[in-house]
């Protein structure tokens, strides 16, 4: 069968010549929907000039100088969206949003969407988003945030944007968003069946439902089928049609004036009413899913010609001309003006420079710094207010989940951006009391109940930062997160990178996690793995082992988040929320007194801790290990042997540079890691340290968890490492090759 670019390309200037029109147009007068003659040949354009951007993308495919051929071919309709919103509403955009790009670029000034485009096409270092990285849809100046993936997975935050904007208001935060602005976002049918398009559009709902002002408008691109999958039909109306607290909208995408009547119906209706929309796009998919996708591999040729008949650029031909503004011949005129200075550009774009080095490449994985002044600490007279309720916990030693909610409290008075979401952290406080008395304190606004959703919470958070909320989300267990991980390997970590450092989503991740609970089993409450987070580049992982450490190093995440713009996990070991002695029963030697921010200690990003007990060995760990090794340790110092024990705290990016230092001039290196054998942290530190320290490295074991989950009781700490297991490895290394006590 022909290419049929090529055949829709000439079928377009076939049938304008002969008049052969399709009957979809619904009859919409232009004028009596409120569009000025210039408005509705701007639309006609947008929609001229992104079939063309596709034609062109194939041909610099076949010469091996474009890079990407999913198109907008039959979305043309999304246009009118480009219209009736306003360029300040933020829109999360599906990969067939062409025409929407660049309508919303002709209200703006000092945009060349065209140029602009085919620089993504050609993957050139000047595209102004991702600077060469991917072809992507997005712009700073339009309020674009750019996706790669459109499997939905960009629903969560448009939800979590959507609620900022009157949250904001309630809690005087300066935004970034108009508060009468809305967000919208776009996805496809198929995508509408993804577990994150149902727990986005679940949580909007369930959120309106309750009266919370949600000004969203989802859009469902409905072209009938998933690459090669079809939609059965009436499927999207029967599951979106009713669903409560969401305003239902159809309309035929084909026809580019009936979709702007219902988009512009839409928009008016999350703006004034504050609740979100579900807008029904009736479209049609031409040329395929992508330049790859042959068709005719699953679909008849008679098929794939009904579908071209349905050729939305017709529609809007026929409209055009119907109402006297451009004759056949002019639209056919123009077609081939705009065809050829496309193609014109297309050879600029395609000569302009490449990242060359992977160093380009990374250069935006880190988000880029902003100019951020910290607020002012509180002093002894307003943290002696603050803490009204709380002077039983001041002025002695306690457990690390008490310091984490006095310093959670401390940090929410100084800085009136932060809000804290996530399961039952209002009045139950967490499951351990981490955010307990927080609502009371500041608000169900600034501490919000979530559903129980993972991709929704995490979802929220990303959002909430598009609009100068600093969210604080909790994930109430580490296994929980696997349910929603892509919102942070997908959405939050991949922003910066693919918007060349234009986007960020700032945020700290609190995750209770880690094992070694002898009353929780299983391992979705006792999970010792956190692989999941570690090879997502950018992502920073901290880890307290003490309470003295977890209240320094949560102000810094925040901070980290504020100046630095980063995405912070931080993981707290559960096992260690309540623990108040180390050696014996009564010692309180992990115990803390709560320190203001103006007289605490600081820990710095990378910072590590050395207990220092000489150089015989070195035994390094984190979290729950640390604890244990610092219980051998002192077994081991009491029998004479010189041993020292390293905290590394920061778990990603691994300060290597750190504990190579740490471990230079020691005698033998013991890396006790609680998590699993496989993928675990000690892998990397022990191939590390090999990699800095070559001849020199010295002597070096490991003991990990078993490759196992965790199970109930007593037997919960079996597939574990122990205190034991330490003290037995480093008297064998320590005996080995005649390395003799320090006494002796």
């Amino acid at each position: 069968m022909e290419d049929r670019a090529i055949a829709i390309d000439r079928s377009f200037i076939d049938r304008i010549n002969q008049h052969q029109f399709s009957e979809i147009a619904v009859g919409h007068d232009h004028r009596q929907l409120g569009l000025t003659d210039e408005q509705f040949l701007g639309l006609f354009e947008s929609q001229l000039k992104s079939r063309l951007l596709d034609l062109e993308s194939r041909k610099m495919r076949a010469r091996n100088e474009g890079f990407y051929t999913i198109g907008s071919a039959g979305h043309e309709g999304n246009a009118a969206y480009g219209l009736a919103f306003r360029p300040d509403d933020m829109a999360f955009l599906h990969y067939r949003s062409a025409a929407f790009m660049l309508e919303r670029g002709r209200h703006v000034d000092g945009q060349s969407q065209l140029y602009d485009m085919l620089l993504s096409f050609a993957a050139a270092s000047d595209d102004p988003i991702s600077g060469g990285r991917h072809k992507v849809l997005g712009s700073k100046a339009l309020n674009i945030p750019p996706q790669t993936s459109t499997i939905a997975s960009h629903l969560p935050k448009a939800v979590g944007a959507a609620l900022s904007i009157p949250l904001t208001e309630r809690v005087a935060v300066a935004a970034h968003m108009a508060a009468d602005s809305v967000v919208l976002c776009n996805f496809g049918d198929a995508s509408a069946n993804h577990a994150s398009a149902q727990t986005a559009i679940n949580a909007a709902c369930w959120a309106a439902y309750q009266h919370v002002p949600m000004p969203l408008v989802f859009i469902c691109e409905d072209n009938g089928i998933g690459i090669s999958t079809p939609t059965p039909q009436g499927w999207i109306a029967a599951n979106f049609a009713h669903r409560p607290a969401l305003k239902y909208i159809a309309c035929d995408g084909r026809d580019v004036l009936d979709c702007y009547r219902a988009s512009r119906a839409a928009a008016d209706y999350a703006r004034t009413q504050r609740s979100p929309v579900f807008l029904h796009v009736r479209t049609v998919r031409l040329m395929g899913h992508a330049g790859s996708d042959a068709e005719i591999a699953y679909m008849s040729k008679q098929q794939i010609l009904d579908n071209e008949a349905q050729d939305p650029l017709l529609v809007s031909a026929q409209q055009v001309i119907a109402a006297g503004l451009m004759t056949s011949e002019q639209i056919i005129a123009r077609y081939q003006t705009l065809k050829a200075q496309i193609a014109a550009i297309a050879t600029m774009a395609v000569k302009r420079p490449k990242l060359t080095t992977a160093a380009d490449v990374m250069t935006s994985i880190v988000p880029p710094k902003r100019q951020w002044q910290a607020p002012s600490n509180l002093d002894d007279a307003q943290l002696a207010a603050l803490f009204k309720a709380d002077k039983a916990s001041l002025g002695k030693a306690v457990h690390m989940g008490k310091l984490l909610n006095l310093t959670l409290t401390e940090l929410m008075a100084k800085h009136k951006n932060i809000v804290v979401c996530g399961e039952d952290v209002g009045r139950k406080g967490g499951v351990y009391h981490v955010t307990a008395r927080l609502v009371e304190r500041f608000g169900p606004n600034r501490v919000i109940n979530t559903l129980l959703d993972e991709t929704s919470i995490l979802g929220l958070g990303i959002g909430m930062a598009h609009n100068g909320i600093l969210p604080i989300v909790e994930i109430q267990f580490l296994a929980y997160v696997h349910n929603a991980e892509d919102q942070i390997r997908g959405e939050a970590a991949t922003l910066p990178f693919f918007s060349n450092g234009q986007f960020t989503n700032p945020m700290v991740i609190r995750i209770a996690g880690l094992a070694y609970q002898r009353g929780f089993g299983g391992h979705f409450h006792n999970d010792n793995s956190f692989a999941v987070f570690r090879d997502i580049p950018g992502i920073i992982i901290a880890c307290p082992s003490n309470g003295q450490d977890a209240m320094a190093m949560l102000r810094e995440c925040v901070r980290l988040a504020a100046e630095e713009q980063r995405v912070v996990v931080f993981l707290e070991p559960i096992a260690r929320y309540m623990t108040r002695d180390l050696l014996v029963e009564g010692d309180g030697l992990w115990s803390h007194e709560y320190q203001g921010e103006a007289h605490s200690t600081v820990v710095n990003f990378g910072e590590s801790h050395v207990e220092d007990g000489g150089k015989q060995l070195l035994i390094i760990s984190y979290g729950n290990g640390y604890y244990l090794s610092r219980q051998a340790q002192q077994k081991l110092l009491d029998e004479g042997w010189q041993v020292s024990v390293m905290d590394l705290r920061w778990l990603a990016p691994l300060n290597i540079e750190a504990v190579a230092a740490a471990s230079h001039n020691a005698q033998r290196i013991l890396v006790v890691d609680e998590c699993r054998q496989t993928g675990s942290l000690s892998e990397q530190i022990v191939t590390e340290l090999h990699e800095h320290l070559g001849e020199q490295c010295p002597a070096i074991e490991r003991i990990t968890a078993k490759d196992c989950f965790i199970p109930l009781a007593d037997a919960a700490t079996l597939p574990l490492p122990s205190c034991d297991d330490i003290l037995l490895t480093a008297r064998r290394m320590l005996t080995q090759n005649s390395l003799l006590k320090v006494n002796a």
